[in-house]
């Protein structure tokens, strides 16, 4: 495996973590599952959609976010929007997130 191939897979790893984060932050507007890959993607969070979907559902079945169905278009669309469990889930993690980054911060880095 090259070295190249060694940092993507530890970058998506990173990530993986913070994808959660991400949807509850952007899902405090409405949002569907298309859209939020664009969404993720525009803030430097590529998201794959076979990880994102199942992402969604379990964060709904877990009680973090709410959803409804907008049948006025063409295409049905599920709209999901973080609720009040997931707005104090995403603070806590936010928090977390920055007290990590701050600990990262501290660490010697050797050139």
């Amino acid at each position: 495996m090259s070295e190249s191939e060694i940092l993507d897979t530890h970058l998506q790893e990173l990530r993986r973590g913070t994808i959660v984060l991400a949807c509850l932050r952007l899902l405090e507007k409405p949002g569907y599952g298309y859209g939020l890959l664009e969404e993720l993607d525009g803030h430097g969070f590529p998201t794959d959609a076979n990880t994102l979907y199942p992402l969604l559902r379990r964060l709904e079945k877990q009680g973090h976010l709410t959803s409804e169905w907008n049948t006025d278009e063409a295409r049905p669309r599920k709209f999901y929007r973080t609720n009040a469990a997931g707005t104090r889930l995403a603070a806590a993690l936010t928090a977390e997130f920055r007290s990590i980054a701050t600990a990262i911060d501290s660490l010697p880095l050797e050139n």
